[in-house]
């Protein structure tokens, strides 16, 4: 056998064989010590394991490639994949241009990694070259390439030009089938996705694990429960296999369309059950304010994640438990785990709630220290939370500080400035919202006209309730009208408040009548209150707030008849007056009290002290009054 075959055999064998980069590299010392770096070979060989195979290193496979004077196509072809497998996918197309200004030509295995990084990044520009080079060169036929052209229009919203690829195939894979489908999955087009799964089974194409969790998916985004259970009935009758990706795809269908119990029931029936599988029950029963099952599932968790954690932490914030939420996000840091931004701007919320300023700050500095640039979403909860807790001017400061703004950021800045009575600067902000290409929602409506009402800023409040639909194309909500009314009732103009009232398409709710009542209470109109009562009762019956508002209204114009009238009412109702809860801070723990609050263990702990700083004001005050006497005595003497 001649000498060189045997040294490419030998090479061959011993790169077939190998299993690290430490035997690689020895096999490339080999390859230098006997003057076989430049045969094309034993270097292509040497560089597809580098790049494509689990042990390699896909920087070493780069270098040696670096230093060839003319790499082949073999060679591009195993750097392109590789990182068209790993996070820096940007550098395969990078060596794809390279490849074509140097006159190698791709082929049929180029263009399919080429395509997944297009889809990966959403390049939908660079796709359609792609497709284009593609036909050019003639392998538009390859089901690879074809499968990748798919999945590129898929991943970008194309759905059309997807399907055209699809349906002009001759000779379409399981892939090519799985790939559309969870196209039309992602839109949320069920019946299309159900279309195309029957005319597989008719075509005695096989569905397989990916054909099922797309399906799944798509019935949980629709909530189609029956259709995702005769799709469940499908796969217990026919007997296919199913991992563990299908089954929480089950679960996930059966929690999101509201049947707790068939996804309970099933979860119960998994022999093997990951992170994933008890996160989905986790977050059904938060997502309906199941605390109590959904706490159950989580500290029975055997391994958590941060989306474990999130979910749990978003039951608590719905149900308003929010030191319960900061009390998990404290707990999450111990057991090691990293929060996310998601979990970052939950808890910013419960600080907001709790008006919790020392915990959103050291939240504030634990997101400087760990994000350089914080997303637009923790910029808006940040400002949200300093507004709320008084330090407008910090909110300011950090809005003018984002490198980028959604109309979420305006939004939270307008309504900041509601909060605090700067109507001027509101409006202001308003316009360079316009100016910067911005287009109001509903929401920045409401802070705008609530900036106007905490302001007195009648005509404009007028002028911009006029213009939302005419101009701005933004729909009156009852929200809407309820600031108006409460502008015009804060000013003492029933009249027009009324008006308003009545010129609503949709019948007023209680915060309407709510922000009328209260207008009656500051301006002391009793006569449109009593008128207004009834109005309220019918909505809201059994809310106390009501009764009391009204029965203040009566007791200021000393009306005490009918101050006896809501209070009978309010008895025979069995209505009792809700209690006012303050809370108080203490080395980073937030407590919670009432009016003879006896349910902190440190309850009779706190009173004994308070026995005993009322006794000591007592006494200070027995001090100065005898101090006071003394003093009398002693100018009357001059006297």
């Amino acid at each position: 056998m001649p000498y060189n075959l045997l040294r490419h055999q030998t090479l061959h064998h011993l790169l077939e064989k190998c299993q690290s980069m430490r035997q690689l590299k020895l096999i490339h010392a080999q390859i230098i010590l006997h003057g076989l770096h430049q045969e094309t070979f034993a270097v292509s060989k040497l560089i597809s394991f580098c790049a494509v195979s689990e042990t390699g290193d896909l920087q070493y496979a780069h270098q040696v490639f670096d230093h060839l004077p003319q790499p082949n196509k073999h060679m591009y072809n195993s750097l392109i994949r590789g990182y068209a497998n790993s996070d820096n996918l940007i550098t395969a197309l990078h060596l794809f241009h390279q490849m074509t200004c140097v006159g190698i030509s791709p082929n049929e295995y180029t263009y399919p990694f080429v395509l997944k990084v297009c889809a990966l990044l959403a390049r939908v520009l660079d796709g359609v070259s792609m497709h284009a080079r593609v036909i050019k060169s003639g392998f538009e036929s390859h089901v690879y390439v074809q499968n990748g052209l798919i999945s590129v229009y898929c991943t970008c919203g194309d759905i059309k030009d997807s399907r055209k690829v699809f349906d002009d195939m001759f000779d379409k894979s399981v892939v090519s089938w799985n790939t559309v489908i969870g196209g039309y999955a992602k839109l949320g087009d069920c019946k299309e996705a159900f279309l195309l799964f029957r005319k597989m089974r008719e075509l005695c194409v096989e569905p397989d694990d990916f054909t099922f969790v797309s399906l799944l998916s798509v019935c949980s985004q629709n909530c189609q429960e029956v259709l995702g259970g005769l799709l469940h009935s499908y796969i217990v009758t026919t007997g296919a296999h199913i991992d563990i990706y299908v089954q929480n795809a089950i679960v996930d269908m059966y929690a999101k369309c509201g049947r707790l119990q068939s996804a309970q029931a099933f979860f119960d029936r998994m022999s093997y059950k990951n992170v994933v599988s008890w996160t989905s029950m986790v977050s059904a029963y938060a997502k309906y304010g199941l605390v109590e099952p959904a706490k159950n599932l989580f500290h029975q968790m055997p391994a958590k994640n941060v989306v474990s954690w999130n979910s749990m932490i978003s039951c608590y914030l719905q149900k308003g438990w929010c030191n319960e939420a900061l009390g998990l996000y404290n707990d999450m840091f111990k057991a090691g785990v990293t929060p996310d931004e998601s979990t970052l701007a939950s808890v910013l919320s419960a600080c907001c709630q709790l008006g919790d300023l020392e915990t959103g700050k050291s939240i504030h500095d634990y997101i400087s220290s760990n994000y350089v640039t914080p997303s637009v979403t923790l910029y808006n909860s940040l400002i949200d939370l300093y507004a709320k807790c008084g330090l407008l001017e910090t909110s300011w400061s950090l809005f003018f500080d984002m490198p980028e703004k959604n109309h979420v950021s305006w939004n939270v800045m307008i309504g900041a400035l509601a909060l605090h009575g700067r109507g001027f600067e509101a409006v202001e902000l308003f316009e360079s919202m316009q100016a910067h290409g911005i287009h109001p929602d509903d929401i920045t409506f409401m802070g705008l006209l609530s900036a106007c009402c905490h302001s007195g800023l009648t005509e404009l409040g007028k002028y911009y309730f006029g213009k939302m639909t005419s101009v701005y194309k933004v729909p009156h909500k009852i929200e809407h009208y309820a600031c108006m009314i409460d502008l015009f009732g804060r000013l003492g103009l029933f009249g027009d408040a009324i008006t308003l009232i009545n010129e609503m398409p949709m019948k007023p709710d209680v915060v309407v009548w709510g922000a009328l009542l209260g207008a009656c209470r500051i301006h002391g109109n009793v006569e449109i209150g009593k008128q207004m009562l009834k109005q309220v009762l019918e909505l809201e019956p059994y809310t106390s707030g009501i009764y009391v508002l009204v029965s203040n209204l009566f007791c200021e114009a000393k009306r005490w008849q009918d101050v006896k009238n809501i209070r009978k009412l309010m008895k025979d109702q069995g209505i009792k007056k809700s209690g006012g809860v303050s809370s108080v801070e203490v080395n980073g723990n937030s407590y919670e009290f009432m009016v003879d609050d006896k349910r902190n263990e440190l309850s009779s702990d706190v009173y004994e002290l308070l026995d005993h700083l009322t006794l000591h004001l007592k006494s200070l005050e027995m001090e100065y009054d005898i101090w006071q006497l003394s003093n009398v005595g002693s100018l009357l003497n001059m006297f």
